[in-house]
């Protein structure tokens, strides 16, 4: 792989390390705490709980955690549920507690269910820190959020791809993850916010379904939207797992542009996805273009984050900064988030130059 000048460049196989678990170890700092958390003689514990297991996405982020516990010193691993249900992290959540880990990292399938749980980690000096999918409207039971991009980004620019590709004009869907995703949610909103803009007047949106980030559902749903919306000339699925099954659905149906048995001009996907998976379909033609952002360096800032809050060298603040070695200076906004990276475009004039 060509090595960018953007944060991108520490990208390697998504297969270095898989959802279900695993720590990272080596010498360096230790980390004291309070609570049921480390003592000043042991390695910060970091756990990072992914929506689900079986997502390759979270092995990007789990790979940024990793790399960072071996920069700082402290142990992590990574556990997730099988499914990414609203309530589906609140047992690990819990194991986390009684195992006293100091930082909890957590991708959250709920904007609520999760806050009790939470807020019982705080109360025992665990630093909670969501990573990639934050609380929203509830972001007072964390105690910062890592986010890929700048959120209220990627849903206009998303409307704009795809208006980019269709013309400006036409019936669109969206197939989305959850409905209880939090990041899925805010993105869609803003969607609808952009369509409002005369720039988009001629774009309809005409259903938004639900893949539940499960590769058989998000197909079930893709063959469905192509079989009720015959005139539908669009669908943006803003999850990986959602984008790689409808790119399936489209290469089988051969409704893609230019293919086999395409109705008029054809129907363009995108959405968010990894290089990888969506590498085939853009070589091929049934993918024309799609975005995402750097997930590595969300693990990779979470931990710095997360174990600095835990130290007491980072109070997150309007205002406040963290520095790092590999993405320089972050600063927070009024809700303590902090973002890890850009959106990227990925087409055939540069997804050679990505692997992950």
């Amino acid at each position: 792989m060509r090595r960018r000048t953007l944060t991108l460049l520490a990208f390697v196989s998504l297969a270095a390390f898989g959802c279900q678990g695993g720590s990272s170890t080596s010498a360096g700092t230790t980390g004291g705490g309070t609570g049921t958390s480390a003592t000043s003689n042991q390695k910060m514990r970091v756990v990072y709980i992914p929506k689900n297991t079986g997502n390759p996405y979270f092995n990007e982020v789990n790979r940024g955690f990793e790399d960072a516990c071996k920069e700082i010193g402290c142990e992590f691993f990574s556990t997730a549920p099988a499914t990414a249900e609203a309530t589906s992290q609140i047992p690990i959540i819990k194991e986390q507690i009684q195992r006293g880990v100091d930082v909890i990292a957590i991708s959250a399938n709920s904007p609520d269910a999760l806050n009790p749980v939470l807020d019982q980690a705080r109360s025992r000096g665990i630093v909670v820190v969501t990573v990639d999918s934050d609380l929203v409207g509830n972001e007072s039971h964390r105690d910062a959020a890592v986010l890929p991009a700048d959120f209220s980004e990627v849903g206009p620019s998303q409307v704009e791809l795809l208006g980019s590709l269709i013309g400006y004009e036409g019936d669109f869907a969206i197939l989305s993850a959850t409905t209880d995703a939090p990041n899925q949610n805010a993105w869609i909103a803003k969607m609808k916010e952009t369509l409002a803009q005369p720039k988009y007047a001629k774009m309809r949106l005409v259903d938004t379904v639900y893949g539940d980030d499960e590769p058989q559902k998000s197909t079930t749903e893709m063959e469905a939207l192509l079989s009720k919306h015959p005139n539908l000339r669009g669908v943006i699925s803003p999850t990986s797992v959602g984008l790689a099954a409808g790119a399936q659905v489209l290469e089988l149906s051969g409704a893609f542009p230019g293919g086999p048995r395409a109705t008029g001009k054809g129907v363009q996907l995108t959405g968010l996805s990894t290089p990888n998976q969506l590498k085939k379909f853009v070589k091929n033609g049934v993918v024309t273009a799609f975005q995402l952002w750097a997930p590595y360096n969300e693990g990779y800032l979470a931990t710095y984050v997360g174990t600095q809050i835990k130290q007491k060298k980072l109070t997150p603040a309007a205002g406040a900064s963290i520095e790092t070695p590999k993405l320089g200076k972050k600063t927070f906004s009024d809700k303590l988030e902090v973002i890890a990276g850009p959106v990227e475009k990925f087409d055939k004039t540069n997804i050679d130059k990505f692997d992950f």
